[in-house]
């Protein structure tokens, strides 16, 4: 077998003609090679390094060698041709063959042509050669192989690009192994490219800015980097990369297909060494290749293989703004919009940027990517072994919603087409075995409503039992405005408005089995939507709003609230929830309303949107607020008992002493409130109001009969002066009475008015009741109130006045009593042994007396001296009337009118009341003084 050197010398010498005479075959050579590399070489710098990875992925590697790639750029003129950079490239292959070396040495004779099935990828023969457009001489070192090529043609045999030559030196393998490293051996193969001075910066650019994912469907090279060669790291004008990628295998042989991860590593040094790697789900799958789609250059192939790649994170990505969307083996130019990739065997363009897609072949592959598409997405969606829902919207992330580029419009909605008939749609609930349905069976709810349920399921409601109310419901994990693009795509719309009646009328303990707070957020829910979605559904007639009846938890319908068979309402004020509610308690028999309970009423009041819900619920529903008072007023029109009528006495008079209602408030509902007479009877019209007898002033005056009854006057019964307990509170003693008086002016003796009657029988009052009687006297005077005549009479003409007759005592009326000055009184004493003065006795009432002149004038008491000589001679007369006038008598009353004079009394007064009466006994009779002569002789007999 020739060495290398022989090799390439007998190609110079047998096919090029070097050393010998130009034959035509070599013109025709020079010619092919002339035209085809002018044609084909690529219109971007970029597609040199596509068809180095190219070639080095069709390359054979030995059995436990990682294949590898790697770029290296050195400064270095290594080849001494003046070159400003050179570009390195090391491939760990088993080495170039002698074939490989012809094939090399000629254009268009690929040794991989007709062996796609081999799983050779490229076929234009020309790959190699596309290192012309950044260097005019390229070498080769592989398995002893020493050689370059020159664009220029060869002064031998006139032919350029294909003629080779034997290296010596410039560069050496020591000079190589220097710049790889030179601890490390060296791969098999190395090509050294110098580069044109034009290109330097083209090329820097190109390595900088290789795609990690440029590994992704290539199944032999598992790793390649780009490092540049300085002396001085910092001063390196190409960004430093090492690319990886791992795969984990797993076959689906159902349908022909494998599916696997892939893992993408890439390592790059910015200055600052940065890691990053990307998980890609893979799905390759083969299709028969169909009549009408086969093409000349690929009628070899049965099956196209389409491999979908998933990036299950953030791709990849470097020194680009877009990503590659579909790749023939290698990246092309061709951005989908996709957010997945496309790898089949396409045709290509000359340039590598794009697949023709006016082509049959690559018609045919499109055709089936959608198949390919629909068994990879539900595949990934149900075989996640153990994981739940919520692991899977990122996997949705994988579908086509946006719009595609126009060309791949058709792939986008052909994916759509088939996506909506396949069971891929995860539902409520969550339970160990995962249940999907088709899109169109599928509702979503309104995110404030999932918001609601999750809330409600974190306090223990069950929700198992979600999508059993007429349509599925979405995953909750997927219900997210995140996804509406997905879900839109899908078709995927929102549940109908009835749904959710239902839910919260089947859904168990929605209302009482969580706590306020979520409950208010159901209401703002049926409240916020209520215009657009529930006002004309039958949620108003599902029990939902809550209500405090005192027994069982209870519930009532807006409908039922709305047509007035229920009353429900709130406190108007925080501080009266309690009150309200527990006076509400009291009156459960009569009372037409009833409260939202005690924890929702303070849950609203802390509610950030309680106008908003108090506005629905007085708007729509027709729960109200009330005060205490409204709430007082509202009972008022009730039919009652003896007992709620004072029982509603005891809530004015703790509302009032708390605040809850003012005093202008108390007055009016007092004055409209119904009471409870002394006879037990119900009264609900009045003209005024009678403290009760017992403990009164009044019922000692009047022996206990309401002698105001006529004019319209209520006496309380008993029960208002007991003590007693209401919603919580005690009453103590006599504290309603007082609070009547005060506030619906229940009046006793002496601020009561007087009644036109009889106080009978008024006979020996006590000193109190005297006073008191007294004190009503004044107190009609002082407010000038005309005193009925009845009652005056009966007070002068009545026996109540204690006085006392010649040191004795004795009742008198007020007409027959005096209320002297002592030394008065004790003059008419002294003065008149025939007749007794009922003077009021002030050892028995004291000097008070004294303060109540006045009323005593007003009820006939005598005060004045005339007053009491009339009183006197009234006296003797009515003796002379009754004939029982003595000899004694009369000289006692000749001795008190000496008496009157000796104290400097006038006793014209006296003598003026008894000077016509016959009381002098004469010769003639009895005859008055001016009808009687006494002679001088005989009186002064009589005075002797």
């Amino acid at each position: 077998m020739a060495t290398p050197r022989e090799h390439i010398e007998d190609i110079r010498r047998n096919t090029f003609f070097i050393g010998g005479e130009l034959r035509p075959r070599l013109a025709a050579i020079a010619h092919q090679a002339v035209m085809l590399l002018s044609a084909e070489l690529y219109s971007k710098d970029v597609h040199f390094l596509m068809e180095l990875i190219q070639n080095s992925e069709d390359n054979e590697y030995s059995e436990g060698v990682d294949p590898s790639l790697e770029f290296v750029i050195t400064s270095r003129d290594i080849t001494a041709t003046g070159a400003p950079a050179t570009l390195m490239v090391f491939n760990n292959e088993k080495g170039f063959s002698a074939s490989n070396i012809d094939s090399i040495c000629s254009v268009g004779m690929s040794t991989k042509k007709g062996n796609r099935q081999r799983g050779y990828i490229g076929e234009k023969g020309i790959g190699f050669k596309s290192v012309f457009l950044i260097t005019a001489r390229p070498y080769i070192f592989s398995n002893g192989y020493q050689i370059r090529f020159n664009e220029e043609p060869c002064a031998h045999c006139n032919v350029g690009y294909i003629v080779p030559e034997w290296v010596e030196q410039n560069p050496t393998l020591s000079d190589i192994k220097q710049i790889y490293g030179s601890g490390t051996a060296l791969p098999t193969t190395t090509l050294i490219l110098p580069l044109k001075p034009d290109k330097v910066e083209a090329v820097k650019k190109q390595l900088s800015s290789i795609h990690p994912e440029v590994l992704l469907f290539l199944s032999k090279i598992k790793r390649l980097s780009v490092r540049e060669d300085k002396e001085d790291p910092t001063q390196n004008t190409v960004s430093d990369i090492e690319i990886a990628s791992q795969t984990d295998l797993v076959t689906r042989k159902n349908i022909n297909a494998q599916s696997y991860t892939l893992l993408l590593s890439a390592e790059e040094n910015h200055g600052n060494e940065c890691e990053r790697e990307c998980s890609y789900y893979m799905w390759k799958q083969k299709f028969p290749v169909r009549q009408e789609f086969r093409v000349e250059r690929r009628m070899e192939v049965d099956e196209w293989v389409i491999t979908l790649a998933f990036p299950i994170r953030e791709r990849l990505r470097r020194a680009m703004n877009s990503s590659p969307g579909v790749y023939a083996f290698l990246p092309t130019a061709m951005v989908t919009r996709f957010p997945f990739i496309i790898q089949a065997d396409f045709l290509l363009s000359s340039s590598r940027e794009t697949i023709q897609l006016d082509n049959k072949w690559n018609q045919g592959i499109l055709e089936c990517v959608p198949t390919a598409f629909v068994n990879a997405f539900t595949s990934l969606v149900k075989t996640v072994e153990g994981a739940p829902a919520s692991s899977l919207p990122h996997i949705f992330r994988f579908l086509p919603v946006h719009p595609s580029c126009e060309e791949l419009k058709f792939v986008r909605e052909s994916i759509k087409i088939k996506l909506v008939e396949e069971n891929i749609v995860p539902v409520e609930p969550d339970i160990e075995q995962r249940f999907f349905c088709k899109p169109r069976e599928v509702g979503r709810l309104m995110p404030a409503f999932w918001n609601i349920l999750s809330k409600a399921m974190d306090q223990g409601v069950s929700l198992i039992d979600l999508s059993s109310h007429g349509r599925f419901v979405l995953s909750h994990s997927f219900d997210k405005e995140e996804f509406d693009d997905i879900l839109n795509f899908l078709g995927v719309e929102p549940i109908n408005d009835e749904w959710y009646v239902k839910c919260i009328q089947g859904t168990s303990n929605l209302v009482f089995g969580v706590s306020e707070n979520v409950y208010l957020e159901l209401l703002l829910f049926v409240a916020d939507n209520w215009g657009s979605k529930f006002g004309h559904t039958n949620i108003k007639n599902i029990p939902l709003i809550k209500c405090a009846d005192y027994g069982n938890k209870s519930l009532c319908s807006i409908s039922s609230i709305q047509n007035g068979k229920c009353r429900i309402s709130l406190s108007s004020q925080l501080s009266r929830v309690s009150w309200l509610i527990d006076c509400n308690r009291e009156f459960i028999s009569v009372a037409r309303l009833l409260f939202m309970p005690k924890a929702t009423q303070e849950a609203i009041w802390s509610c950030s949107r309680k106008d908003t819900l108090k506005k629905w619920l007085a708007d729509q529903v027709m729960v109200g607020s009330v005060d205490v008072n409204k709430y007082a007023v509202d009972l008022l029109d009730n039919s009652w008992s003896e007992k709620l009528v004072i029982a509603y006495v005891h809530f004015l008079y703790h509302s009032f002493n708390n605040d809850f209602i003012s005093s202008w408030e108390v007055d009016r509902l007092c004055a409209s409130m119904p009471l409870v007479d002394s006879d037990g009877s119900i009264i609900r019209s009045r003209k005024g109001v009678i403290v009760p007898a017992i403990g009164s002033n009044w019922a000692g005056l009047t022996n206990y009969c309401n002698l105001w009854k006529e004019e319209g006057y209520v006496v309380l019964a008993g029960d208002y002066m007991n003590s007693g307990h209401f919603a919580g509170k005690f009453t103590p003693q006599h504290k309603l009475k007082d609070f009547l008086v005060e506030h619906a002016k229940a009046s006793d003796v002496p601020n009561i008015s007087a009644p036109n009657a009889v106080l009978s029988p008024l006979s020996e009052l006590t000193k109190i009741n005297a006073f008191l009687l007294l004190d009503w006297i004044r107190e009609l005077k002082y407010k000038r109130v005309r005193i009925p005549p009845k009652f005056l009479t009966c007070i002068k003409e009545g026996s109540w006045l204690k006085v006392t007759l010649n040191g004795s005592p004795a009742f008198r009326p007020p007409s027959q009593s005096f209320l002297l000055t002592p030394s008065l009184g004790n003059i008419l004493q002294r003065g008149s042994d025939f007749v007794d003065i009922p003077l009021i006795d002030e050892s028995f009432y004291g000097k008070e007396i004294n303060e109540y002149k006045e009323d005593l004038k007003t009820v006939g008491v005598m005060f004045e001296y005339g007053e009491a000589c009339e009183f006197i001679g009234s006296h003797l007369m009515s003796l002379v009337a009754s004939s029982s006038l003595t000899r004694g008598n009369t000289v006692s009353i000749l001795h008190f009118i000496k008496a009157l004079k000796e104290n400097d009394r006038s006793p014209d007064i006296f003598i003026a009341s008894i000077k016509k009466g016959k009381w002098l006994k004469t010769c003639l009779g009895y005859k008055s003084p001016v009808e009687s002569v006494l002679s001088d002789n005989e009186w002064n007999d009589v005075a002797s």
